[in-house]
């Protein structure tokens, strides 16, 4: 299948038009593979202690020091993490159309940085936050904080979420990038990476939601936010360390505007025949495309309409005429788009994780012996624990066996996975459901309905439904992050990866969408409503029963939607490197290989 053109075999060099910065061929056994990885996985392991250290605590900063009631705080919550989850487009944009992923997140990180550092001036300078509320004092009588000080606080969250858009669409890809999908061996240890990926992830998350939670609810909020700072430096200085071993990508141009040609010259031909013979049909020659390092994609039938694009008429502009390979591209991304939209669902639970499951932590007892109390957003270390243990079973134990009956290299296919976690979601809900009717009948018989009243109920009855929502975690977020990336074309990895994303940030804006719809519909005609300022009144339990129909709902259509969903050959029209006898020129050529050879590979 390869020429052998020097004594150290073309096979020593990567076969998917890997470089490295300086645009040069790379080795193989020198660079990328679990040695590259290492780097990157431990720069996310402190990115993201930094992050949750910051996330996994805002609700009780904004209730306890900003002095926001239960919908405001929350819905500041899911909007910033809605904001971090979508800038990801933007990254993937920028990094396939002009800087690449490599310089792309370099900088990105440098913005990120300086939003953490404005971030922990904000919540360390006494006049840039409002003063402790004396006790005795009502909720709704506490000073507020003033515009000035809510504006640099919310500034320099927001600079978060610019700096968070440029590393998150790039920093897994890249990591992905440093396995040659053409080697049967990387391929192999390619399989395993989105699962480890995430369990570096939850060893940061781990650390921020136990050790630095703790320190921002009883030592002071200053250390507890310089600490995540600290922790995103030395993640960054590891990344730069791993420079010389990493594998990159040429940027491929920006994958929206190719998208957006396609469209458009579908619909100024609307007109057109498409021909029988897909061959009649625009498309470059295989020389042009291994010049490039592109793949070419065979023609399908599906979604024929913008076949049109690709139907000749003696114009050549980029707008009115397209090739085959543009078109499917296109095709590709589209067919994903159903998916995401039924992953939003999903995303408004990882949500609640980070806001009202932690605010009903906020009103149990959480004294753990005479000395200690779990801090409320702790809670969410229940979740990485099970996401941690959830990934290990799941990829040693699992995995091999049922390997054996569907001889699927995974096990199960990606949207299996996402779907047993769309049920275990529905279990979530509940028993989130059960568990609130419980905490309230609690409330009612010991006369406790005060805002800040402690129930006589241990904080460890919501420990099943943490748990059961790491478990969820670990189908749906792993396997939706490798199926993005995983099913995007060659040329629009980035933009994959920021469709995974793309439904937490949707998730984020619709969790708090209906958050408040919901506040505001049960409080019309005199009702009090289901969720207000005091949780000991109102009826989360009912909120949570909606919710359930809704997973229900988003359950079933996600059935339809997986059953008729065809995979991609990720694999099809494999580009391989054929060098020239010294192996350190520059200058090297692309030749196609065949197809047969790579399906038997």
């Amino acid at each position: 299948m390869m020429e052998v053109v020097d004594e150290k075999g073309q096979d020593d060099y990567t076969q998917d038009g890997t470089v490295n910065l300086q645009g040069k061929p790379v080795l193989r056994s020198k660079t990328g593979r679990w040695k590259a990885c290492s780097f990157i996985i431990v720069y996310e392991v402190f990115e993201r202690m930094a992050y949750f250290g910051i996330a996994s605590n805002l609700v009780v900063y904004l209730t306890n020091k900003l002095h926001e009631g239960t919908v405001e705080s929350s819905n500041n919550v899911n909007n910033w993490s809605g904001s971090i989850w979508m800038m990801p487009l933007v990254g993937a944009y920028v990094a396939d159309a002009y800087l690449g992923r490599y310089w792309t997140f370099v900088i990105s990180s440098c913005i990120y940085l300086l939003g953490m550092c404005l971030l922990t001036l904000a919540v360390s300078l006494p006049s840039l936050s409002p003063p402790q509320c004396a006790q005795g004092i009502l909720d709704q009588d506490c000073p507020k904080a003033s515009p000035l000080q809510k504006g640099i606080f919310f500034f320099a969250l927001y600079i978060i979420s610019i700096g968070t858009g440029g590393t998150k669409a790039n920093i897994s890809t890249l990591g992905a990038d440093q396995f040659d999908e053409f080697d049967a061996k990387e391929r192999s240890y390619k399989l395993s990476f989105f699962n480890w990926w995430f369990f570096s992830i939850f060893t940061g998350v781990l650390f921020a939601s136990t050790f630095v939670v703790y320190i921002q609810d009883n030592v002071g909020w200053a250390l507890g936010y310089a600490l995540p700072t600290i922790g995103l430096t030395i993640s960054i200085l590891m990344f730069l360390v791993g420079t010389p071993f990493y594998r990159h990508k040429f940027p491929s141009g920006s994958p929206i505007t190719r998208m957006l040609q396609v469209y458009v010259a579908a619909l100024r031909k609307w007109k057109a025949c498409v021909p029988e013979d897909p061959k009649d049909l625009h498309e470059l020659s295989m020389e042009e495309y291994t010049c490039n390092i592109r793949n070419k994609i065979d023609h399908t039938s599906f979604l024929r309409f913008l076949d049109k694009a690709a139907v000749k008429t003696g114009q050549t502009s980029s707008w009115m005429l397209c090739t085959v390979t543009q078109v499917e591209e296109t095709k590709q991304m589209i067919k994903m788009i159903p998916i995401l939209i039924l992953t939003i669902i999903p995303s408004t639970m990882v949500m609640q994780t980070f806001t009202l499951f932690i605010k009903q932590g906020t009103t149990l007892d959480r004294r753990m012996g005479p000395h200690f109390e779990i801090p409320p957003a702790s809670l969410t270390s229940f979740i990485v624990i099970f996401i941690l243990i959830s990934l290990v079973v799941y990829d040693c134990s699992f995995v091999p066996v049922i390997r054996s009956y569907t001889k699927n290299p995974r096990g199960i296919t990606l949207l299996q996975r996402i779907g047993v976690g769309l049920v275990v979601h529905v279990i979530v809900m509940v028993i989130a459901c059960l568990v609130e009717r419980k905490r309230l009948s609690v409330a009612r018989e010991n006369n406790l309905l005060g805002p800040h009243d402690t129930l006589p109920l241990t904080i460890f009855i919501l420990f099943p439904q943490f748990a059961l929502a790491g478990v969820a975690d670990s189908f749906v977020e792993t396997a939706k992050m490798e199926f993005f990336y995983d099913q995007a074309p060659q040329g629009m990895k980035s933009l994959g990866a920021a469709f995974s994303t793309t439904s937490l940030g949707l998730g984020g804006f619709a969790s708090a969408y209906i958050l408040s719809t919901v506040a505001d519909i049960t409080r019309r005609h005199g009702h009090e409503g289901w969720i207000l300022n005091n949780l000991n009144i109102s009826h989360l339990d009912y909120y949570y029963a909606s919710m359930v129909v809704l997973c229900l709902v988003n359950l079933i259509c996600f059935v339809v939607v997986a059953k008729f969903y065809v995979y991609n050959d990720v694999r099809q029209n494999k580009p391989s490197l054929k060098m020239n006898s010294t192996p350190s020129q520059d200058n090297f050529t692309i030749s196609q290989s065949n197809p047969q050879e790579i399906a038997k590979s």
